[in-house]
């Protein structure tokens, strides 16, 4: 990643390269600590991109050693009411199920330790390729409280039992063992960190957008139904699939024996 920022720069960056936003948290001296700041710049940027057809696929990176070490402690106590600390809580919670709820997949690129929140915003995002540096922990409870809104996200991506071990002893994780609990989906050596994430945005940006999106929002849909209302709207979704110009040209070139030819969208 770039030298470390002056305080003056942008707590958040992007880049756009065709199809694929690259969000960068810009605050490696303080870990891309998720304040109240940094909570407001990811939800305004996804806001943004969510509305941005020339984007099929969002990257959500970090500057410096670390990846993201959750909430500002200070911040949070200096917020000293309930009230007060619950709305800072709402806002995050509101940026994290938008990255679930985005027409674009999100890939975390984790370069390096994921804590408490910033463990929560790796489950969250629909995929996730880790360096073999990369550790992650959910230390809350070592310190009188234990990670709930984590534990959201790590509850939905990990067994039971395995995200309850996080829970509760706080301890650290390696990048393999995530990868083996389902943190994660890929796990590469740093320098190969930045080309296994191109590689996997690319992948996902060759695909056809409006299945892409329709796919994901059904994905997350369903899984909060019972199985007999999960198939009733998967079956919904997948003959609209079908019907869509989308799957007729899908249908059509596998019939004919060719590649398909997707109809390009503001790219």
């Amino acid at each position: 990643m770039s030298a470390v920022p002056q305080a003056n720069e942008p707590v958040l960056l992007r880049e756009d390269r065709g199809g694929i936003a690259t969000l960068t948290m810009n605050r490696p001296a303080q870990f891309n600590l998720l304040t109240s700041e940094m909570i407001d710049a990811l939800q305004k940027a996804l806001d943004e991109i969510e509305q941005d057809e020339s984007v099929r696929v969002i990257v959500l990176a970090a500057a410096g050693k670390g990846f993201c070490a959750g909430h500002d402690l200070k911040e949070i106590r200096d917020l000293e009411t309930q009230p007060k600390i619950e709305g800072l809580f709402r806002r995050c919670s509101r940026m994290m199920v938008n990255l679930t709820r985005m027409p674009q997949p999100v890939i975390a690129r984790v370069q390096g330790a994921a804590a408490a929140a910033g463990c929560q915003l790796v489950a969250q995002c629909d995929l996730a390729v880790a360096s073999e540096a990369a550790k992650f922990t959910a230390p809350g409870v070592t310190w009188g409280f234990l990670c709930s809104t984590p534990g959201v996200a790590i509850g939905r991506n990990l067994s039971r039992k395995h995200a309850m071990e996080m829970l509760l002893t706080g301890e650290m994780i390696d990048a393999k063992t995530a990868l083996s609990w389902g943190l994660v989906n890929r796990v590469v050596p740093p320098n190969e960190l930045d080309a296994e994430v191109s590689k996997l945005a690319g992948e996902i940006e060759s695909k056809p957008r409006e299945t892409v999106a329709v796919g994901k929002r059904a994905f997350y849909d369903q899984l909060e139904l019972d199985i007999e209302r999960a198939y009733e709207l998967a079956g919904k979704v997948i003959a609209g699939s079908f019907a869509h110009e989308e799957g007729r040209e899908g249908i059509d070139a596998f019939i004919e024996k060719r590649p398909p030819s997707w109809k390009k969208q503001n790219v």
